[in-house]
């Protein structure tokens, strides 16, 4: 089985207007045989998104849209491939009651999703962590170091697999090493080698799936998986679910560097 578990759609509101059928045909031209639209799911409407177009997430008045198209896509498509129906969240600290209450009320339609960071909270501020080399700077120097910016990402990361977000709370975990999008810009080597053997772990004991995600290769700063291949190995040792996921925000990137993962994911 080939699968990509971690796909967006021209639902992103950063991402691009590339129509979900063109996603689906390329996978099925590919010899994919199980994919998930993943799209990123409404912030809580009363978190401040930190992002200059405060387009982090699909607009609440978009899901019900976005449900119906999959939903009928699904069907379109079932001879041909597994399409599944999903959302990727994300987990703020502080916003955690908030999130339950989406993921309740929406978990129920859902075939799939996976649990993200993104946001980094500083005293009562708020950085999208991965989203440029400038915001990265302003973070680093917010916590004080890029050392404790590794640190409080892998801190929120445990947080989020710890927390209590209900019974539809996503079982996968995205990029958890998304903290090293920008490791070859800041040139500063941490080493973060405990701290990501430790989420892996945690990820174990809780019945957690991993992100197994390619994105990082394509990203100028980062040059490698999140998380490293090398880790990958590690959770495959642990038992730990294995899931691709390319992460596209268009066609182009749809199942992009899945040849690097092959070994693992058989």
């Amino acid at each position: 089985m080939k699968r990509d578990g971690h796909i967006h759609t021209p639902f992103c509101p950063h991402g691009t207007k590339d129509s979900t059928e063109l996603y689906i045909e390329k996978a099925i031209k590919s010899g994919f045989t199980d994919i998930s639209f993943t799209e990123h799911a409404p912030l809580p409407v009363n978190f401040p998104d930190p992002t200059p177009n405060k387009d982090s997430g699909m607009n609440m008045s978009q899901l019900s849209l976005y449900i119906e198209e999959i939903s009928h896509l699904k069907n379109v498509y079932q001879k041909d491939i597994h399409i599944r129906l999903g959302l990727e969240v994300d987990f703020i600290a502080g916003f955690e009651k908030e999130t339950r209450s989406f993921l309740d009320e929406f978990g129920p339609d859902l075939d799939d999703a996976i649990l993200s960071v993104h946001f980094l909270q500083v005293n009562n501020r708020y950085f999208c962590c991965d989203f440029s080399q400038d915001v990265f700077a302003v973070l680093s120097a917010a916590c004080g170091s890029i050392e404790a910016t590794y640190e409080l990402y892998y801190n929120t990361v445990d947080a989020s697999i710890q927390s209590d977000l209900g019974q539809f709370k996503p079982k996968r975990i995205g990029h958890p090493t998304l903290i090293h999008k920008f490791q070859l810009a800041h040139n500063e080597t941490i080493n973060d080698d405990s701290q990501i053997r430790h989420i892996l772990q945690l990820m174990k004991k809780t019945g957690c799936e991993l992100d197994v995600n390619g994105a990082g290769f394509s990203k100028t700063d980062c040059q490698e998986s999140y998380p490293p291949l090398n880790y990958i190995e590690y959770a495959k040792s642990l038992g730990i679910p294995l899931v691709f996921g390319s992460d596209a925000h268009n066609v182009n990137g749809l199942h992009k560097h899945y040849e690097k993962f092959y070994t693992y994911l058989s």
